[in-house]
């Protein structure tokens, strides 16, 4: 079967990273995860103490950033800033609290869309984010956008802060997932929306398992009807 794009897009927490690591494992695909992307630039722009209002000073500091993902030994990819891991790093609060605000400039998206649409220029890929299916890959042959309960979706976020060695208490992941919500939804430059031939999952109710399953069964139809 000819290879295609996946492309995942939807709300944090709802498990899109997850899932689409899984499909492309059992597909053969390459996982690219745009939001460590957009993570890993908000990383040094922290560090580096980059004025988001200073659009020279933005452009400047993103000629610097260089972007890599690895392998590692267990089969996971991880993010490399500068040839550094820093997959730990940019999955801390600091980084959550101050990622939207970053992903909303305009020179911060037209780099990290070209360097998307480069990873995908030969296919056989699932990536997820929230403007892959509406931006990046507009005519990707299978998009999907997942949502979830709020509740459900700061549990779970809290679960991963948990696992990572970040005890967070579940009011602060609510106020952090519900400004991300507003900032990603509302902003100029690519809000997250639901393409309009994206297929929507709502994963509150069902287990990853059943969301692989699903996105497995929609990427196998698309590969037998491009094959006729």
């Amino acid at each position: 079967m000819k290879k295609i794009i996946i492309a995942i897009d939807g709300y944090s927490a709802c498990g899109k990273s997850t899932t689409a690591k899984q499909v492309a494992a059992v597909l053969g695909y390459r996982y690219i995860d745009s939001g460590a992307m957009y993570r890993a630039v908000t990383l040094y722009f922290l560090d580096h103490h980059v004025a988001l209002t200073n659009p020279k000073e933005v452009e400047k500091a993103l000629v610097q950033v260089q972007l890599t993902f690895h392998v590692n030994s267990h089969g996971v990819t991880e993010m490399f800033l500068n040839g550094v891991n820093v997959e730990k790093k940019i999955r801390k609060m600091r980084i959550s609290e101050n990622v939207s605000p970053v992903s909303a400039l305009k020179e911060v998206r037209v780099a990290m869309v070209d360097q998307q649409r480069k990873l995908g220029k030969d296919k056989g890929i699932v990536m997820d984010g929230r403007d892959i299916g509406t931006v990046v890959f507009p005519d990707a042959e299978l998009k999907l956008f997942l949502t979830a309960d709020m509740q459900v979706r700061a549990a779970r976020r809290q679960q991963e802060l948990l696992e990572k060695d970040n005890l967070v208490d579940l009011d602060t992941v609510i106020a952090n997932i519900t400004e991300r919500d507003r900032i990603d939804s509302t902003r100029k430059e690519s809000p997250l929306v639901k393409a309009t031939d994206a297929v929507e999952i709502d994963t509150t109710h069902i287990t990853i398992d059943e969301q692989v399953d699903e996105v497995l069964r929609q990427a196998v139809s698309k590969m037998m009807r491009k094959k006729k």
